[in-house]
Order: C-alpha cells, then structure tokens, then sequence
C-alpha cells in the first residue's frame, strides 16, 4: 500500500531516507536534524567542490507519514548525468558509516537500482514483487532483510514486504545476519570504489572566451555553469528569442579570456552540439582553422545559456542576497572545511585559496543555509543579483587571461572501437581473448555441450536459466516409465466414435470398406500386446522412417559417423556412393554434436561480427567464440 500512495519518481531522479534505526523517543526529530546538520559538515569538502548536473544532494527533516517513520533525506533530478546518482550512493554508504544509529535506503524510477547492478549474484527468491523496504545500508556495509519465513521461497512472489518498522527493528537486532553476500557486495562497491578522487577525475577545465560579467558570475558562483549548460542544451524556439537581438545582460564586446570548470558531462553537452549564432546577438566566430576556435565557440554557447536564464527571470530588480556568513552555522562549515584540509595547504588571500572560498560560500548559500519550505532562487535572479552587487574589473581579467594555466585534453570525447571492446569487457568483468591464434583453445565439445545443457533447462514464463556449471546432473531417461506410459497410450481400449468422428469420417469420404478394415483392426487390437511388443513396433517405424528421410536432400544435408571412429571423425553422407552399400550408408547415425556445432558456426558467421541469436546464447553460458578471421581479413 505504501508503494501506491508514494507519488512516482521522474525518469532522471533518485530518493534517498536515512531512518534512526532504533526506536526514537520524544526527541526524535531534533536527533535526525541534528545528524542532517553534522553530515553535511562532515562532508563539505566533498560537497563543495562537487558540480551537480541539475539538483545538489540535500538532507530535509521529514515527519511521520503512514507506516513511514520520520526520517531525513530529499530527491535529487540527475538528469543526464548518472555519476550524480551514484556519487549519491557513495555518500549515504559513508553516512551510515560515520553515524552507525542511521539506516539508508535508496530507489530511483527503477526501483532497487543497487540489486540491478549486482542481478548476477541475487538469490534466486529476490525479485522486483518483493524487494521494496529489504534493501538497507547500515553501518557502512549493505544489508538485505530476506523472507521471514522459509516456506515463503517456494511462492516468493506472494511473499509479503516488510514495512520499514519492521526492516529496521531486524536490522537494529539482527544486523550481522543481514549482511549481503561478498559477490553482491563487491559488485556494488566496485561501481563506487572510485569516489572520491573519481570527483576531480570528472572534472574538464576549458578554455572560454566569455563576456567579463560572466567571468565574475562564475567566479562567485562556480554551480551555475550547469544551469548555463542546461539552459543552452536544452533550449527551443522561445528561448532563443532572447537571442536574436544584441545581448542585454552579457553584451559581446567586453569578452575576456578565461578557464571554466564543466564536469565531462556538461562540457560533452556543450562542446558537441553544432550552434550558428544570430548576426544580430553580436557574437561571431572566427575560421574553424584559428587556433582559439574553440574557446570562442564555448565562450558563445555559454554567453547564450547565461542570456537565456537571465531572460527567464521574474524580476528586473531581484532583491539583495541573503547575508548568511555570518551565521553560526557557516563558522562551523567553515571550520570543517579547514580540518578536512579542504584549501590543500593554501595561503589565506591567495588566488586559489579565494577561488575555493568561493566554491564554499557558494555551496553554502545556496544548498545548505536555504529554509525548509522557502522558494528555490531561479538561476536567473541569481544571475542578476551577483551582477548588481559585483564589481567587474576587466582589466584584471586581462591580466589573468595572458598567464591561464593549460586547458585539459578533450580525447576523450572520441573512443575507438577497441576502446569501446575493451570497456565492454571490463563491464561484464571479463578478461579480453587472446589475439595469438596459438593460445586460442576454443574446445568444440564445449560449445556442444554447453548448448544441450540449456536445451535440458526447464522455462518458466520468467525465461530460461542459464547452465553456468557443467558439473550439473545430465537429463536421465527412465525406460520404465517410457514403456508405462507407451503403453497407456496405444494400448487403451478403444472408446467409441463421437459425433465429431462420425463427422470427420464423412468429411474424408470413409467407405464402408474403410469400416471393415477399422473393424479389423479393433479386433487385434483387443488382444493383449506386451511392452516389448510395442517398443519393437515403435523402432521398426522410426527404422523406415529414417530410410525414408535418407533418401531425400533433408537426410543428405546432416553430417553421419563414421562406422568405428569417433564422433569428431564424421563424413558427410552425401559421400557415400552407391557402389559403398548404399543401405548401410543410409542408416548410418547422425553425428548430432557435429551437425549442431556446424549449425551454430554457421549462424555466427552469418551475424558478420554483429550481435545475433547464436553469440547472444553462447556468451549467456560463458562461450566466447573468435572472431571470424575470413570475414575479418576481407
């Protein structure tokens, strides 16, 4: 019931809860605010330096609702940018980490996104229907509550899900026999293993020719680059009108020089889309062959995506900024900041050291010191009010832009189809194939018996289970019950015609001879016949029935074996000529492992190295086959 009241999540967003995971008593809530505040300065160096792509992670204080207990947490817009929600993840897991009292949990649009990354290593009774309020970090470490009953694994899609009291009462009990299996663990802690150097890692440093009051805007502000992205990336026919006369916020003809900080997401977003200014805006680019080019193109992208914010302000006038550093609260984010070493050895009044102030005041001001329940300030009036309160010396920007520190390399934006292989192979955490044709063993046997293997698998309406372990049990026939069963089915008494027999004889033009014959044969068919009777009879058609098909082009397309060889020394049996005892050619065994390996080639030559059916099913079993060398060499 909670799933159905809880309003539905954007494609682009993540919700994040961080319960007390003990009972909480009359004081509460002033606890879980009192952990929101500390969390935040615990990890302001992370924050501050951080550039989200549209929403910043934030903790809000959030009552009872239902069976949901009062908790913190928020819901953060992505967008296009996934690292923000896995980043996200990164932080929860070291919260629960720093304050052991609290419990996260964490869904986006798809639900339990942590068990998707780790689907290959879930128990087989944990699915969609009955993971909601299992999934917890606790402690720093992830725990998955399983069936409260071991009956429930049997029919584990009408297992009931614990309500988060519930999950929360185990977890502060009985938290040691939770902990998710090592395999799943590691495969989520590798998605995030890299945080948080993989920050500074994420970050392009670009060279932009920007108007000066940009210049200053940014310096300020260093957030707002991705609302400029946004704004520009995601702009339409309305937006651009703001465009098509001479800029009135950031006019072109006081442009400096200067080094911006994107993530590679936002300079991607920025750098490929192809974009001819209007005449009228004043913006001009030189030759594609000028070696600034490319500055002055993001320079005017930019200057476009700030233009069109600014158009979208409410208020010509937007009032003075809030005055909140000299608020209790920045003192101690400031102190936090200057304990996690957060200005890296830095002398105070120095350039760098200003430039990470401002990062700090700005992450500050605009995600951590806003009211509960205040409007969100539109990057727009943002804009407009730094403008109005900041003074723009665009000589000193001069100055600055004659000794800008080197740009980074954009590389990166082209990957080559080896790279996109090998990243391809690393995702499924699997070792590239040799290239030397020696140390290529691909054992035919394998990919036979691989295959049977699967076809043996019983299907659900949920799809097939793959076998990974060759190890397993292969299918037994029992003859027993083969000849039971036989002989229920063509040793029956014969029952009577009914109406819809007597119509078909007519429709088929039965004669009464055909009666008599009919008659016959229920007479024989009164006498008893024995078990070895009816197997006999059963091989004796199979028998004619194959000296049939062996005359045909069906039978002379499969490979047979070899009377006294193996089954990997087969010839064809179109070989065998008239003169060679044609009968005894003709119920030669087909050598099915070869007649399904060849099948199997086949098909995987025909896919020309793209992905197909035989490839598809073979890397599902853990057969990698080679590439084609003929169509490879061609």
């Amino acid at each position: 019931m909670e799933a159905l009241r809880r309003p539905a999540l954007p494609e682009d967003a993540v919700r994040y809860r961080l319960f007390a995971a003990a009972a909480a008593g009359p004081g509460g809530e002033a606890l879980l605010r009192r952990c929101a505040e500390l969390a935040l300065l615990r990890f302001a160096p992370l924050l501050a330096s951080y550039v989200w792509q549209r929403q910043p992670f934030r903790l809000r204080y959030v009552p009872r609702r239902g069976e949901t207990p009062a908790h913190i947490g928020g819901t953060t817009v992505f967008g296009d940018n996934v690292e923000d929600e896995w980043f996200i993840v990164y932080l929860l897991r070291e919260i629960t980490r720093e304050f052991p009292g609290l419990a996260a949990r964490i869904d986006d649009n798809d639900g339990e996104f942590l068990l998707i990354e780790a689907a290959d290593f879930l128990p087989k009774w944990l699915n969609p229907e009955n993971s909601e309020n299992r999934v917890f970090f606790y402690k720093g470490e992830l725990h998955i509550i399983p069936l409260s009953e071991p009956s429930e694994q049997d029919c584990p899609l009408s297992a009931p899900c614990p309500t988060v009291p519930q999950a929360l009462a185990l977890l502060s009990t009985r938290s040691e026999e939770f902990l998710a299996a090592e395999p799943i663990r590691a495969a989520l802690y590798k998605r995030i293993q890299g945080y948080p150097e993989q920050i500074q890692a994420s970050l392009h440093r670009a060279r932009c020719f920007l108007p000066a009051g940009i210049v200053a805007v940014l310096r300020l502000r260093p957030s707002l680059v991705a609302a400029a992205v946004q704004a520009f990336y995601l702009r339409d026919a309305s937006d651009l009108r703001a465009c098509r006369r001479p800029f009135r916020a950031f006019p072109a003809e006081q442009r400096v020089m200067a080094l911006v900080t994107f993530t590679r997401c936002l300079y991607a977003q920025l750098a490929q889309q192809k974009f001819v200014p209007d005449r009228r805006s004043g913006y001009t680019l030189p030759t594609p062959s000028h070696p600034q080019y490319r500055a002055y193109e993001l320079g005017m992208k930019l200057a476009h995506g700030f233009e069109i914010l600014c158009s979208k302000s409410s208020k010509v006038a937007p009032d003075a900024k809030r005055s909140v550093l000299s608020s209790p609260l920045w003192e101690r984010f400031l102190r936090s900041l200057k304990e996690k070493d957060y200005f890296k050895g830095e002398m105070e009044g120095s350039a760098k050291y200003l430039e990470l102030l401002h990062m700090a005041e700005d992450h500050f001001q605009r995600f951590v010191s806003v009211p509960e329940g205040s409007d969100e300030v539109s990057p727009g009036d943002e804009i407009l009010t730094l403008l109005q309160t900041t003074s723009i010396d665009l000589k000193e920007f001069e100055r600055e832009a004659a000794c800008l520190p080197p740009e980074d390399d954009d590389s990166w934006l082209d990957i080559a189809p080896d790279a996109l292989d090998q990243m391809l192979q690393e995702a499924r955490n699997e070792s590239l194939p040799s290239t030397n044709e020696e140390e290529q063993k691909y054992d035919l046997e394998t990919v036979a018996e691989s295959m049977k293997a699967f076809v043996s698998k019983v299907s659900t309406h949920e799809g097939a289970e793959m076998p990974w372990s060759s190890d397993e049990s292969h299918v037994t026939f029992d003859v027993d019950s083969f000849t039971k069963a036989l002989d229920r089915i063509l040793g029956a008494d014969s029952e009577e015609l009914d109406s819809d027999d007597l119509d078909e004889e007519e429709e088929f033009g039965f004669s009464d001879g055909d009666d008599a014959d009919l008659a016959a044969g229920d007479q024989r068919q009164e006498q008893k016949v024995s078990p070895e009777e009816l197997v006999g009879s059963l091989k004796a058609y199979m028998k004619e029935m194959d000296r049939e098909l062996a005359q045909t082009n069906v039978g002379k397309s499969f490979t047979t074996q070899k009377r006294g060889a193996s089954s990997v020394e087969a010839a064809p049996s179109e070989s065998a000529g008239p003169d060679c005892g044609a009968e005894d050619a003709e119920l030669t065994p087909v050598d099915v492992d070869m007649n399904l390996v060849a099948n199997l080639l086949e098909s995987y030559s025909a896919q020309a190295g793209l992905a197909g059916p035989t490839s598809n099913i073979l890397q599902s079993l853990g057969v990698n086959l080679p590439e084609n060398t003929e169509l490879t060499g061609s």
